[in-house]
Parts: C-alpha cells; structure tokens; sequence
C-alpha cells in the first residue's frame, strides 16, 4: 500500500507495507488488524498517556534515546520533535522496521531489527530507554528480560518509561487473572499478561530502577470519544471506511471492543518513568 507520511517536515508518498501484509484478518495479530483498520495510535492509555510520559522522561537535545518496538512509529515522531542527541528503535517486525527506516528524517535516528531483550547496542550507550503496549504481551521471564536489556543499556541516571495494559485492583483474584488473560489472548491472537501497578512498579524495582512517576488512564481504545482523540476526524472516518466495506475486519474489531468493555472495570492504562 502508499501512504503519505512526513519527513523532514514534507509530506512524501512511499509505499509503506503494513505488518501482517498478506495474513489472513481472522489470523493478524490484534495491533496489526488496528493498523490494517487504518488505526494509527496503537497505545492502551492513548496519546494523552504517552504525552504525559513523554513528559515524565523530559527527553532533550543531550538525551540518546532507545525505544523498544516503536510499531507504527507514532512516539518515535513525537520524540524526535525534541531533538535528541540520538534515536535508536529497536523492533523485531522487518515490515514494521523497514516501515520506520522510510519515516525517519534522514540523518536523525536509526532502526535495529533486533529483539528487545536482545538489542546488540553496546551497554550503557542511551540515556532514555521507552517502550509501550509491549511488555503486556510477554511471558514473566520475556518481560525479566527486558526490562534487564533497557537496564544494561541505561547510563547512570538514565531514565526508562513503560506504557502498559494495567489489572486492577492489586488484589485481582488469580481466578479472573486468567480469565481476563484468556479471553483478551484468544480475541487478539497473541499472548496478553498484564499486571497489577504494584506488580509492575515490582518489576522495575527488582532491576534496581528507582520509581519517579506514575500515570494511568482509562482502557478506552476502541471508544469512540478516544478514537476522535487520538485519530482525529479524518482518521476516524478513514477507519470507519476500511471497517464498514470488510466484513472480517468488521467482526474482529467489534469482538475486541466487546471484550474490553466486557472487563473494562479490570483494565486500566499505566505509564511508569523509573530511574537507574
């Protein structure tokens, strides 16, 4: 497919190929079908949360910044407005890598197509390391890996941000736990294990990251008021398009959106800034 997207501040026309091109809707992968809707924020708090983190990690012209699986690389654009020293993405999908590759101005960042948990960039090398609606989706010893991979690469002092689906409230019976991890795995055809935010403040703590910030918000991704915010008007009719002329699309959106309604009082948003 062609899209026009901007680069050095000039909208261009490149062929941009989606991740999952050629799958199967009833078999993509959740993110991708969003994106193969025309959904372009893929965050669970939005980018209302992912600005108040991007606050948080108060990223600058000195700051050498790595993200974890930047997607469709919204935040990488966002990030790259502040002018940092520099800009590494690190992403395992070679469609969604290439994809970034052809959206970043030239001369201003570099994409690795690398595994999160195994990146190659030399220790200590960055001073911001970020990554959102990733960690939710690995297993307890993937997300240990990570996190420890974010900590290799953080100079002192660094700071490391996380986006997150959030499971609330901290005692959540293990019981509805599963549930909630079952139904959401078989609807978007990928493994999801959120935690609770004390669970996840544990995790970075247990990595030696010391907790400066935290921010939640509601689990309102495919609401209509969220998707007006984050897509704006002609996003949301350019998705309602795409959903209204492909039956299959139609089906999988409406049973993702039934089954976060359906646990939304189980479900939150959660942005966490810690520091090594």
């Amino acid at each position: 497919m062609s899209e026009t997207v901007e680069r050095c501040g000039c909208a261009v026309d490149l062929p941009l190929a989606l991740p999952g091109e050629g799958q199967r809707i009833e078999r993509m992968q959740g993110h991708w079908l969003l994106a193969r809707a025309g959904k372009r924020v893929l965050r669970p708090g939005g980018l209302d949360l992912t600005r108040r983190m991007l606050d948080a990690l108060a990223i600058s012209e000195q700051d050498r910044v790595v993200e974890f699986a930047p997607g469709l690389g919204i935040t990488a654009g966002m990030v790259l407005r502040e002018n940092p020293m520099q800009y590494c993405a690190v992403e395992r999908d070679p469609v969604a890598a290439k994809r970034l590759e052809a959206q970043l101005p030239r001369n201003r960042g570099q994409v690795v197509q690398a595994r999160a948990e195994d990146s190659g960039l030399p220790g200590g090398s960055a001073t911001v390391v970020y990554g959102e609606a990733m960690l939710s989706m690995q297993t307890a010893d993937q997300k240990e890996r990570i996190v420890s991979e974010a900590v290799r690469l953080l100079a002192p002092g660094g700071r490391y941000g996380i986006h997150e689906l959030c499971l609330r409230p901290d005692d959540i019976s293990e019981d509805k736990r599963r549930e909630i991890a079952s139904a959401m795995s078989r609807e978007i055809h990928v493994g999801v294990q959120p935690l609770c935010e004390s669970e996840w403040a544990t995790l970075l703590e247990r990595h030696g990251l010391k907790l400066v910030w935290t921010g939640e918000a509601a689990m309102d991704l495919l609401e209509p008021r969220r998707m007006l915010r984050d897509e704006g008007l002609l996003g949301c009719l350019r998705i309602a398009f795409n959903v209204i002329r492909d039956p299959n699309l139609r089906r999988r959106m409406a049973a993702m959106r039934k089954i976060f309604s359906k646990y939304r009082d189980y479900l939150c948003a959660i942005s966490l800034v810690s520091v090594r």
